[in-house]
């Protein structure tokens, strides 16, 4: 009889090891930067065959970060404090679009014209982040992201 629940819980316990650590690997990160959380236990060597980096976005990503976008459409630097939140917001939700749309499965010729502007704005924009660089650019920052909701309200495909 011992023998029979020992083997019994063996054959238990490798199953279910195995779906609390498949359980434990987390999700994206709240910035949408496809990194993910894991225990000490998931995070060992990775498997044979499993990627390392960080997962490209994928189809709906384009829909998701367009949506992000569009979030930013009915807010404005008029209310007080918010302008420094709302420049940052839509830096990062243009970047986040641009990497989605590079990736997407209809490949990055089909947005030419958002991918274009986006690239031209990170050129004048350059790599800082700052606030103050931020302000400077305000305009074309308020411009890409108009230009490109225009563009995608007319195709629709790429975001319902």
């Amino acid at each position: 009889m011992r023998i029979r629940r020992a083997r019994t819980t063996a054959v238990l316990a490798v199953p279910l090891t195995l779906l609390l650590v498949s359980c434990s690997g987390g999700g994206e990160d709240e910035a949408g930067s496809g990194r993910t959380s894991a225990s000490p236990a998931a995070s060992a060597a990775p498997e044979a065959g499993t990627p390392t980096g960080p997962r490209t976005p994928g189809p709906g990503k384009v829909r998701d970060a367009f949506a992000g976008l569009q979030a930013t459409l009915d807010d404005s630097c008029d209310t007080p404090g918010n302008c420094e939140y709302l420049l940052g917001r839509i830096a990062y939700e243009l970047d986040r679009l641009d990497r989605a749309m590079k990736a997407d499965p209809k490949g990055p010729g089909h947005f030419p014209e958002p991918i274009a502007w986006i690239a031209d704005l990170r050129e004048r924009m350059g790599e800082d982040r700052s606030y103050e660089n931020l302000k400077r650019h305000r305009d074309r920052l308020f411009g890409t992201r108009d230009r490109i909701n225009t563009w995608m309200q007319d195709h629709p495909d790429d975001y319902r």
